[in-house]
């Protein structure tokens, strides 16, 4: 479902926030800075974030027009668009054309930060794993050669993924088989429809005479394939995001290789980059 088929209200526009949330300590004009612009459009961007996780507009309701926003906190319209962009961004509100912004419902909206190995290890946190294909060893020779083995025998595992019970990825697990062998006695892979808050590296981490050291990954929009599609609720070939991470232990060794299919309508992946000091 694209932001433009979410339903939709005929409310009239949304009234704006009350003035207790209003941001005029940030002064807005052509001479204001750089700095002061970046503190105003953050500081909107985590007011609104705030109020809609509150239920401020829970039920469909609409957010307020840039018009009220601008007018409700004392900041130029530009500051307004940029804060709403970093909403849409991080799957927080839609727009529909024509029609006004409107949140995303709790269910529909799953957001994580991921900056470091520990954080891509944590999904364990906020969400659940479903067995679809349980532990088995298996030959593979191509999997076998991306995890760098001398031999083709990997051990394997499929998984769906779901927050709020809404399933939103379907993930192959591939380990050498000395790791498969670690884990092999984890009652929580062993046979389809377990459901259980692991993940597969948390428990290799656990268990590992060294540690989970560093993470290779790599992004790609592709068509679901229909074992994932059916998993995730969408058609086969429809546009879903492929994420493949390979973890690596402290001796550089492969100690996993995880492939994903992510449905975009309940999951976006965002990357903050900064310029390296001159």
């Amino acid at each position: 479902m694209t932001a433009s088929e979410r339903p939709t209200t005929s409310r009239p526009e949304g009234q704006a926030l009350p003035a207790r949330s209003r941001n005029r300590e940030e002064p807005e004009g052509p001479g204001m800075s750089g700095q002061v612009r970046t503190i105003a459009y953050r500081a909107l961007a985590a007011q609104l974030r705030d109020a809609i996780r509150n239920g401020e507009f829970a039920d469909g309701r609409q957010l307020p027009t840039e018009e009220q926003l601008s007018a409700a906190y004392s900041v130029s319209r530009q500051t307004v668009r940029r804060a709403m962009q970093d909403l849409v961004s991080e799957g927080m509100i839609y727009r529909v054309a024509g029609r006004g912004t409107y949140p995303v419902a709790e269910e529909d909206r799953y957001i994580r930060h991921f900056g470091s190995v520990e954080e891509l290890m944590a999904l364990s946190l906020d969400t659940e794993c479903e067995v679809v294909a349980p532990l088995q060893q298996k030959v593979d020779i191509e999997t076998a050669g991306r995890l760098r083995l001398p031999s083709d025998e990997i051990f394997a595992v499929a998984l769906v993924r779901l927050h709020s019970d809404v399933p939103f990825c379907y993930t192959s697990v591939y380990l050498p088989p000395p790791i498969g062998q670690l884990v092999a006695d984890v009652g929580e892979l062993s046979s389809p429809g377990r459901r259980s808050r692991v993940t597969v590296i948390g428990l290799i981490d656990s268990r590992i005479t060294g540690s989970i050291a560093a993470a290779e990954q790599s992004i790609s929009a592709t068509g679901a394939p229909p074992f994932a599609a059916e998993r995730i609720g969408c058609k086969a070939g429809e546009p879903v995001l492929r994420i493949d991470r390979l973890y690596l232990d402290d001796s550089d060794d492969a100690v996993e290789l995880a492939v994903s299919y992510f449905d975009p309508e309940h999951y976006s992946y965002r990357v903050k980059l900064r310029r390296r000091p001159t």
